[in-house]
């Protein structure tokens, strides 16, 4: 159960699902079900409103960890587009 914001630099406490974002990942449990299929299983990450802003969710060869978010270009292209607008 996801109780805290993912970020291991904030850790915030989980109150409200309306602010923030959660990221679902499927992960390996390592055994095998009856059936002779991969056990897998789905983990939640929470990331609190503030660090959602600036950060996501990643897996890697290290894992699952929290990452700096990548610039949204586009949104830098529309801020300079609008102000050229209002001018």
């Amino acid at each position: 159960m996801v109780s805290n914001c993912a970020n291991p630099k904030c850790g915030k406490p989980l109150h409200y699902l309306r602010e923030g974002r959660i990221f679902v990942f499927e992960v390996s449990t390592g055994g095998a079900d009856p059936s002779g299929k991969r056990a897998r299983r789905l983990e939640h990450f929470w990331l609190c409103g503030e660090c959602s802003q600036t950060m996501m969710m990643e897996r890697s060869t290290a894992g699952i960890q929290a990452v700096a978010r990548p610039q949204r270009r586009v949104t830098q292209e529309m801020m300079v587009r609008g102000s050229a607008m209002a001018s």
